[in-house]
């Protein structure tokens, strides 16, 4: 079994520290545990219910039963959600593409920043900081700055000119940190420390609800659950929440099998992949190496035991892609009618990979627009 429980009788899930099992506190915002500095998860994921669904609403809030939020808190919106399905010949297969890069700021964090911003709303915030090398930025300051909060933005020296030039335009504070990924979540912790808010996309849960919506809408959309679903993972959130909306969706009794996930990752820093295949030894020798893939960069991603945990139960798996590769998969792609950023073209050479594996029908998720990248 999971670590996250999935009975169908939880409706409204619970959060709780990982190490010490502390329930989530009812004021502020703490991004770690206040207890022992363990870090924040859902203990019990919010279930699935079809006759909850709003099926007069548009985009992700029509599941809000399943976001576990605060009654008080707003519904934040931009028009994230019900993001195109389209189907295409490719490698020898039907595949089905989702087109997260069509959200508001044009990417699939759009999903969860909707949900992180209404909590941040409900818990009385006025300020926040973040860290991103851009997606995230551009997301938070955009949801952040339409619901009347402060952002101010650490990003890395090496973010995309599109994506700083976003976040400035949203209205952010945008604070740029010369060297790798790491420093510059030590230069927003050092904020934090002086008493600014993290309103953190890889620390706060409150964004995996909904990734899940991806889930629910495939649901929709093929009237089945899909055979298999590859995406790209830095973090990995975007393939955990996934995860644990069909997982909600096999408990509500409402698709026969689990899909196989295939999380993509850039081989100049693949921890989740090495992990993955060759344990702690492969982790051992991942550096973080400078990639096109800027999005999935990420050295020490934290939700790696639940990642982990997720393909165990499903058989799911993990691959990298050579830099050489990159581009080539972005051209294919935009061959087929998609213009997306190099951190979405691995997955193309990751179905180059692993398609014979797969079973149908098979879902691409494109993650983030071209127009983002240089």
């Amino acid at each position: 079994m999971s670590q996250i429980e999935t009975k169908h009788e939880i409706v409204a899930g619970v959060i709780s520290c990982i190490k010490c099992h502390s329930p989530y506190p009812e004021q502020g915002v703490p991004h770690r545990c206040l207890t022992c500095n363990g870090l924040f998860d859902y203990t019990s994921w919010p279930a699935f219910e079809l006759s909850q669904v709003d099926q007069r609403g548009s985009g992700i809030w029509s599941y809000r039963h399943t976001f576990g939020l605060p009654v008080s808190a707003p519904s934040i919106t931009l028009g994230e959600g019900g993001t195109p399905l389209i189907w295409k010949n490719a490698l020898g297969r039907r595949v089905a593409f989702k087109l997260e890069f069509m959200n508001p700021t044009g990417s699939f964090k759009d999903r969860g920043t909707a949900l992180l911003v209404s909590f941040l709303l409900s818990r009385g915030v006025c300020r926040a900081v973040e860290d991103s090398s851009g997606n995230a930025g551009a997301s938070f300051a955009a949801y952040a700055i339409s619901a009347g909060l402060q952002a101010c933005i650490y990003i890395p020296g090496y973010t995309s000119g599109p994506k700083r030039t976003q976040i400035e335009a949203y209205g952010a504070q945008v604070i740029s940190i010369p060297g790798s990924r790491i420093n510059t979540t030590e230069a927003v912790l050092q904020s934090v420390g002086r008493g600014e808010i993290y309103a953190s996309h890889a620390y706060l849960p409150f964004i995996l609800p909904g990734f899940a919506t991806v889930a629910y809408e495939l649901l929709q959309e093929i009237g089945d659950g899909p055979g298999s679903v590859v995406a790209p993972a830095g973090q990995g959130g975007l393939l955990l929440g996934i995860g644990r909306g069909f997982l909600a969706l096999k408990s509500a009794g409402l698709i026969d099998r689990f899909p196989r996930l295939v999380g993509v990752q850039a081989l100049a820093c693949a921890p989740l992949w090495a992990e993955f295949h060759a344990g702690a030894v492969g982790l051992s020798q991942i550096t973080e190496g400078e990639t096109l893939a800027e999005g999935v960069r990420i050295k020490d991603p934290l939700r790696r035991e639940a990642i982990f945990q997720m393909l165990a139960d499903t058989g799911g798996l993990f691959t990298a892609v050579e830099e050489s590769k990159i581009l080539p998969g972005r051209d294919a792609l935009a061959h087929l009618g998609f213009y997306v950023e190099p951190t979405s073209a691995i997955v193309w050479n990751a179905l180059e990979q692993v398609i014979d594996d797969l079973p149908d029908p098979v879902i691409v998720v494109l993650t983030g627009s071209g127009l983002k990248a240089p």
